[in-house]
């Protein structure tokens, strides 16, 4: 019986590809499960950390528009005296500033033929991709806003 049974066991080993060769291939199942691991930790990263980055970006967007409403709200006190509506140069970039200062990330400010434009540059952090060695994504916005006075369209 015991020959009979070893007769079976030596036959199987053989059909399953020999017991040395299931000793060489028994760490590949552990080298493809590290690389699909590594390949999901990124996917995951981009995934999370993509979102953020899109979120900052919009963040970003929304306070340099409020930034240049601040600015081309500063209207030159002169220019209404003298009955036009000109925005003051020095005041709606000063405002402009102090509002992106404000909000927590500060931006760079200017006026050009009444329009003020307000850019805001700055990175957020990243939780996941930091393990590959991204640990911050670079954020921007850009908005330019100008002061709109009396009747614009007909009703």
């Amino acid at each position: 019986m015991n020959s009979a049974r070893q007769a079976r066991r030596s036959a199987s080993s053989l059909v399953a590809g020999g017991g040395d060769a299931q000793c060489r291939e028994g760490g590949s199942i552990s080298a493809f499960l590290a690389l699909f691991l590594i390949a999901l930790f990124a996917l995951m990263g981009l995934v999370l950390d993509g979102g953020m980055a899109i979120s900052a970006q919009q963040s970003a967007y929304d306070e340099a528009e409020q930034a240049a409403r601040a600015g081309a709200g500063a209207l030159s006190v002169d220019g209404l005296r003298a009955g036009s509506v000109t925005i003051d140069q020095q005041a709606a970039i000063a405002d402009a500033v102090a509002y992106t200062m404000t909000s927590g990330h500060p931006g760079t400010a200017s006026v050009a033929n009444g329009v003020v434009t307000v850019n805001v540059h700055y990175r957020v952090s990243t939780s996941i991709l930091g393990i590959v060695g991204i640990s911050t994504l670079p954020v921007s916005g850009s908005a330019s806003a100008t002061n709109v006075h009396g009747v614009t369209k007909e009703d």
